[in-house]
């Protein structure tokens, strides 16, 4: 494969702070590359750097000839006044109808592609722009945190779109799973450096653990060897005899190295303070009807949780999640309906837009302080500071001079300050780098009170959710399986096996349980019949596929419209279809077993 990117020595400081230092890596044609590391390392000054908003400040950046770059960024506001179907037409080489399906699998409707720039929400905003990178048809797209705004669904598609590209990419994002099933390659962006390495994310951390292994034990060694030197040197020196032995020692002490670990090698270790007591009963929620004035969201909301319960909240984009957890937190009052709330439960709640309204002036200490509960002290104050990686001097920065991921730790920490029973937190994972990320997931799962999450992070939730609630419809249910199942039937389309919204998990009617929705099982011969019909059936729908494309390549522009949205229908009932032919098939394998 052919060289597209190479940077050769690249230097880079920003304020006192070096970004790159001798810096080198390469990027090859059609690799699929995660771009990783700490908040505030150079990850996204390095994408300005190689489409030409940043400079480096030495050292050489070489591009081949044919390289195209397309760029998706987190800042530009892109607010045109101008249809995004309009705009998508006039700069994409992509055909609209094309990059039309391709949104309508994002979770975009028809709607948005006739709305202006302006006026979309920042979620179906960053998705426009995703689509018009698209188009551009780049040979190297740089994606800086693309997951962020999109849900479950939306994530699969993108995830199949760029496993099957045969572009080179690099991509900057905080979600473990994404990075592991789209990437083949893996830069670290850390302490100055620009480390390559072969493999998605998993095979990197791996390899980095037995690295700081040995670093550990080479420091441990190295320290036991000044120490056996050292109490020699203080038993001797005053002797004689010895004196010399004692001087040759103090000689070694003076020329043994010393490894330390790079303050960018050191990891967040986040402690929860333990929350204040309450009785067995978080909350209950009865009858309840979620919304805004003029709208209603979600109805016959029922459920309870008990102390200690980890919910985790899951549907589309729009379906009500955020809604929910407003409501909760008493921010958003219910239309209908009611909510108990146990005894001594109080909450804290991390909204997504929580970061953005820190106060600037206020130093990262002060904004601690200002959010924790009376009974913690100024010392565990700073302990939870010093575990969210803000040691020594850093307490007194502004929060005005923070990276986002650093203001996000600093509204983490002012929610965990609080010693609240039970925290309501949306989307908590953005902007927070890896380690962050792993640290917080380790310390919710110890955490003893009651925790309802709204992520898209599936390695996140997968690891500390004990409960799922899907809403869905304008309903919310009991999803009666792990998260990693409820992932998968998203993925295969085939979500069923819903429970009735419960008390504390169990179904109104006393003793009964969730049930299969997949019917009684069928004999041999039916289900070889049904396999055959299915394969009718999945052959009649590609047939029908490649009619659309057909004739969306000669439609007018209001014909292509109605033409995009069957061909997305049609794309889902085969995909569908494909998911019920595969599962019929298990079916026939074990039933011959």
């Amino acid at each position: 494969m052919s060289t597209l990117i190479q940077m050769i020595e690249g230097e880079k400081q920003i304020g006192h702070k070096r970004l790159f230092e001798q810096a080198s890596f390469i990027i090859r044609e059609g690799e699929h590359v995660g771009v990783i590391g700490p908040n505030g390392a150079g990850k996204t000054t390095l994408f300005k750097t190689l489409v030409g908003e940043s400079s480096l400040d030495t050292g050489e950046l070489v591009f081949a000839q044919k390289l195209k770059i397309g760029y998706l960024d987190q800042e530009s506001t892109w607010a045109e006044d101008i249809t995004a179907e309009d705009y998508l037409e006039a700069h994409c080489q992509m055909p609209i109808w094309e990059l039309k399906s391709l949104g309508l699998s994002l979770g975009l409707q028809e709607s948005h592609f006739s709305s202006t720039l302006q006026s979309l929400s920042g979620g179906y905003r960053m998705r426009m722009k995703l689509l018009y990178m698209i188009g551009q048809e780049p040979n190297c797209m740089l994606l800086d945190e693309p997951t962020n705004f999109l849900d479950l669904e939306s994530i699969i598609v993108l995830e199949s779109f760029l496993k099957q590209t045969k572009s080179a990419f690099l991509v900057i994002s905080h979600d473990r799973a994404f990075l592991n099933r789209i990437t083949n390659v893996t830069l670290e962006v850390m302490g100055g450096k620009i480390r390559r390495h072969p493999g998605n994310v998993e095979a990197w951390l791996e390899y980095k653990a037995q690295e700081e292994e040995l670093l550990d034990k080479t420091i441990k060694n190295e320290q036991a060897k000044k120490a056996e030197l050292e109490a020699f040197v203080n038993r001797f020196k005053a002797k004689a005899s010895k004196a010399k032995q004692a001087q040759s020692r103090v000689k070694q002490l003076e020329k043994m190295p010393t490894t330390v670990k790079n303050a960018s090698q050191l990891r967040a270790n986040i402690r929860i303070p333990k929350p204040i007591h309450t009785g067995k009963e978080t909350l209950h929620i009865e009858k309840a009807v979620l919304g805004y004035p003029t709208k209603t969201v979600l109805s016959g909301v029922d459920f309870r949780l008990m102390k200690g319960d980890h919910l985790a909240v899951v549907g589309f984009n729009g379906a009500g999640k955020t809604t929910l957890l407003k409501s909760l937190a008493n921010q958003l009052p219910l239309k209908e309906g009611s909510i108990k709330i146990g005894l001594n439960v109080a909450f804290g709640y991390y909204a997504q837009h929580v970061p953005e309204q820190l106060p600037l002036d206020s130093t990262v200490f002060e904004a601690l302080a200002s959010a924790a509960h009376p009974e913690v002290s100024e010392q565990e104050i700073k302990d939870i500071a010093g575990s969210l990686l803000f040691k020594g001097e850093d307490v007194h920065k502004t929060i005005g001079v923070l990276s986002g991921g650093e203001k996000s730790r600093v509204a983490i920490g002012q929610i965990l300050l609080k010693k609240a029973p039970c925290l309501l937190l949306d989307e908590p994972t953005n902007h927070l780098d890896f380690d962050t990320v792993e640290s917080l997931t380790d310390a919710l799962r110890s955490y003893g009170g009651t925790i309802v999450v709204v992520s898209h992070d599936r390695h996140f939730v997968s690891r500390i959710a004990s409960k799922i609630l899907e809403i869905k419809d304008g309903q919310a249910h009991f999803y009666p399986g792990t998260y990693e199942e409820y992932c998968w039937s998203v993925e295969k389309g085939m979500l069923s096996g819903r429970q009735e919204p419960s008390d504390n998990g169990r179904n109104k009617k006393q003793g009964q349980t969730a049930k299969s929705t997949s019917g009684p099982t069928m004999s041999l011969g039916k289900l070889s019949k049904a396999i055959k019909d299915e394969e009718k059936r999945i052959n009649r729908l590609g047939n029908e596929l490649k009619r659309i494309e057909l004739n969306l390549q000669t439609a007018s522009s209001d014909e292509s419209a109605k033409l995009s949205q069957q061909y997305s229908d049609v794309k889902r009932e085969l995909e569908g279809a494909e998911a019920t032919w595969l599962t019929m098939q298990e079916q026939l394998e074990a039933a011959r077993k």
